[in-house]
């Protein structure tokens, strides 16, 4: 298979088609090989508009809402960025070759090495990989120009835009099965912050992600 022809193809009828536009994040998607970090049984389905299974119910997003999920995140070069779940690390490649520094968290310590390996293979070097629970965030190392949630969440905790830096933006699906949106939620100035819906998508959960109480009657 000719991965070089499918990244192409991938990038002009899934990302462009699905409004990312953005050059630097279509460039990064031609850089980076996905099909190293998708799991041996799947590489002929690595460029596929489709999850990708990981193991123990986690999924590597689809391509083009990876892609997506970036793009809204407007990373600058001089950017420090929080990545809550590192899965495989294909994520993590493209916010590195956007920003000047990625702090990535991965909760599975399992799948910390493997996906080192594979961002030191591609020779990057800006991307921190830690193992730990970040579903609220990752306060030893904040404040981030942008937050970027691999997983949804039932609800936003407050904790996650508290560690944007001012200007900072967080991008994050909200909500629970069949309804979810993802958000981007601006820091304007201390204490204050925009939030907008950018569009409806379905993901898979984030582990430990705070559940709101219900009330009983």
């Amino acid at each position: 298979m000719n991965f070089q022809i499918a990244r192409f193809n991938m990038v002009e009828s899934q990302a462009r088609t699905w409004d990312v536009l953005d050059q630097r994040v279509l460039d990064r998607l031609l850089a980076v090989p996905r099909e190293e970090f998708v799991p041996r049984d799947w590489k002929s389905l690595a460029y596929a508009d489709m999850d990708l299974p990981l193991g123990h119910g986690e999924v590597m997003l689809a391509p083009k809402l990876a892609a997506r999920l970036v793009q809204e995140a407007a990373v600058l070069e001089t950017d420090h960025v929080l990545e809550i779940g590192t899965g495989s690390g294909y994520m993590t490649a493209l916010l590195a070759g956007l920003a000047a520094r990625v702090t990535s968290v991965e909760i599975r310590p399992e799948w910390v090495e493997p996906a080192r390996a594979r961002l030191g293979a591609l020779g990057i070097g800006n991307a921190t990989i830690e193992a730990g629970d970040a579903a609220l965030g990752w306060p030893a190392a904040a404040p981030f120009d942008a937050i970027v949630v691999t997983g949804s969440l039932p609800t936003l905790p407050d904790e996650l835009p508290a560690q944007l830096a001012p200007g900072g933006r967080l991008v994050a699906v909200v909500g629970s099965a069949p309804i979810m949106t993802a958000r981007l939620v601006t820091r304007v100035s201390p204490g204050v912050f925009r939030s907008a819906g950018l569009f409806e998508t379905f993901i898979a959960p984030l582990r430990n992600a705070r559940v709101p109480e219900r009330f009983v009657f």
